[in-house]
């Protein structure tokens, strides 16, 4: 199976929740590489590659994060993978 890019942005309460540490959970689950990073206007940025019913499992799993989260918003692009990443992991 093609691999493909997911690209998110998250917006709500999705920082000092653990929504960085739920979604690299997540990931690892579902063997994905890219990263997690906090951003400065308090969203929370996804980059992930992988087959795409993986990548569509993690954005299920981002629309509805942690249980302290509140996600309002999550906007999402899909592109080609660049396999530029060897895992998942917390940018800061």
């Amino acid at each position: 199976m093609p691999a493909e890019r997911l690209e998110a942005i998250v917006s709500g309460r999705v920082q000092g929740v653990g929504f960085r540490a739920f979604v690299l959970r997540r990931a690892a689950e579902l063997a994905l590489r890219g990263y997690v990073r906090n951003r400065w206007d308090r969203s929370v940025e996804v980059v992930a590659e992988g087959p795409r019913p993986h990548l569509e499992m993690l954005l299920e799993a981002l629309r509805r994060g942690p249980r302290a989260a509140h996600v309002a918003q999550v906007d999402v692009r899909w592109l080609p993978a660049t396999d530029e990443f060897d895992d998942f992991d917390v940018r800061y």
